[in-house]
């Protein structure tokens, strides 16, 4: 017989607006700026920039008419705490010492050539008609980072006819294919790793060696790449040494050609500090980069759109459905710009403690006066959650007087010393390196003796 009883239990669950929140903060400042703008693509309710001085002459207090069950009343929609006019909001007004006209270092850097358009200003040397132009083109737009021509001919003959109007035969695009083949770096256009090494065997000067490797790539790929050799040296008749010297010529090759070239632009990687620490005055000042502080509110035109609705005779269930669909939207907006404003005094909250914490060593850039620190302890002071201090640290830097670091380097384990005092491991590391950096190269220090020296220091 089934036995029926009641359980009691506590558990902590996640609201949506938490978890985006937390996400938020874990983001460096370029993430947070692609992150923002894809919340601005995909909620039309939300727009950046100052919101015009212009208040609402009308309020949603009244309800929609309807004699069904699926009456929309204003206090369901609740539209007055969004869109209230009469006082600032409160995310606006959270200075904390930046803002957008903050200084803002950036590190310019050029803008190179891309690894197609590298290859098309090769073809430039070469006589083709326009048709063959355009098909040439279209290969080396197909070509992908690592120089592979991963699409099958069929399917590039299909794309030029819906795509460029061009309609050709299969031979033809082999034939241009062939021509893509001799562009530099070599092995560039392959369909597959035995064409692209084939191919720079082929550009190489003639020699017994090539001759057999390009002999074992056309004939027994399978077998060199599972390393049967005895069965190579049997189906080819050559020696072991000969084999070797095949194999060699092989293992010279680029496998990726695309990745040879050093103009190659995947990502140009290069650090923005989230926050700035200067030295005015004899004290330290922090500031949180411009770029981390938005201007958001709330897009007009919706507010605009749900007077019309308000003042329409008709209440039709499609206004209904859209006036649910506006609701969400800047639900989702009011959402967003709180946790934007919450981000902004975590970073700032948890980065002034740490700049504090360490105050000694900002002053005077030595990293000897580093204090032993952990993440609890900035936990303990902000009165935070230790996970989320590791959030703000462990992906974001600061500009200081001494150069941009990362905030996780100043977090460091401690050791007690003869009297009880912690001591930072990062203060050991760094007494260490200067000594042996000034040790005579032909005399180094014994263990015994650099411990001698750092119980003295």
């Amino acid at each position: 017989m089934l036995k029926q009883f009641l359980q009691f239990k506590l558990s902590q669950k996640l609201s949506p607006q938490q978890i985006q929140l937390m996400k938020l903060i874990q983001l460096p400042t370029q993430a947070f700026e692609q992150r923002l703008k894809q919340e601005l693509e995909e909620n039309p309710a939300l727009e950046t920039g100052k919101e015009e001085a212009e208040s609402l002459t009308d309020d949603f207090e009244d309800d929609y008419d309807d004699t069904d069950n699926e009456t929309i009343t204003a206090e369901d929609i609740n539209i007055d705490d969004y869109l209230s006019d009469d006082e600032v909001p409160d995310y606006r007004t959270q200075a904390n010492n930046y803002s957008s006209d903050d200084e803002e270092k950036t590190i310019p850097y050029a803008a190179g050539t891309s690894f197609n358009q590298y290859l098309l200003n090769q073809l430039n040397t070469v006589y083709l008609t326009d048709e063959e132009w355009s098909i040439a083109e279209f290969l080396v737009g197909s070509i992908d980072e690592s120089g592979y021509l991963r699409r099958p001919i069929s399917d590039i003959l299909d794309d030029l006819a819906f795509t460029q109007n061009i309609y050709t035969e299969e031979k033809t695009i082999q034939r241009i294919l062939s021509t893509v083949h001799e562009l530099d770096p070599p092995g560039v256009g392959a369909r597959s790793l035995e064409e692209c090494l084939t191919i720079q065997l082929e550009r190489k000067t003639v020699t017994p060696e090539i001759e057999l490797a390009i002999e074992i790539l056309k004939k027994s790929f399978d077998q060199f790449t599972k390393k049967h050799y005895q069965k190579l040296i049997q189906k080819h008749n050559v020696t072991e040494a000969q084999l070797k010297e095949a194999i060699s010529e092989i293992e010279k090759l680029n496998p990726k050609p695309g990745g040879s070239y050093a103009g190659n632009n995947r990502i140009v990687e290069h650090v923005v500090p989230d926050f700035s620490i200067r030295i005015v005055e004899g004290e330290l000042e922090l500031t949180l980069n411009g770029r981390n502080a938005p201007e958001l509110h709330v897009s007009r035109e919706y507010s605009n759109m749900l007077k019309g609705y308000k003042e329409s005779k008709d209440k039709s269930k499609s206004q209904k459905d859209t006036v649910l669909f506006i609701k969400q939207k800047l639900d989702s907006a009011k959402w967003f710009i709180d946790a934007i404003r919450q981000r902004q005094q975590t970073l700032f909250i948890t980065m002034n403690s740490i700049m504090h914490y360490q105050s000694e060593y900002f002053l005077s850039g030595d990293e000897r006066n580093l204090r032993p620190m952990i993440l609890k302890d900035i936990a303990d002071e902000i009165q935070m959650d230790v996970s989320t201090v590791s959030r703000v640290a462990n992906s974001k830097y600061v500009d200081t007087p001494y150069g941009t670091k990362l905030i996780k380097e100043y977090f460091s384990e401690s050791m007690k010393n003869e009297q009880g005092e912690d001591v930072s491991t990062k203060e050991i590391k760094k007494i260490l390196e200067t000594v042996i950096t000034d040790e005579v190269k032909r005399k180094p220090l014994t263990d015994d003796k650099l411990a001698a020296i750092l119980k003295e220091k």
